[in-house]
């Protein structure tokens, strides 16, 4: 499955109302990142609150309808 064009999609529909950011997990920053969150697979999605508390993970799959109820004013 190609991810990047959903991940694309997703950024465009909630713009402004969420930040995505890309991490490669190859990279030193990346590896941090994951020990960080605990990230075992990728990719993962992560959606964090305005607080930087987790509130949504997902492993392998990005439905826009799952994180719409987490996004205010969408």
């Amino acid at each position: 499955m190609a991810v990047r064009p959903v991940v694309d999609a997703v950024e465009r529909e909630f713009a402004g109302a969420l930040k995505v950011i890309r991490v490669n997990v190859q990279e030193p920053v990346g590896r941090q990142v994951a020990a960080t969150y605990g990230l075992e697979f990728t990719p993962t999605f992560l959606l964090f609150d305005s607080e930087g508390r987790q509130v949504w993970r997902s492993v392998y799959r990005l439905d826009p309808a799952e994180i719409r109820p987490y996004l205010s004013g969408s």
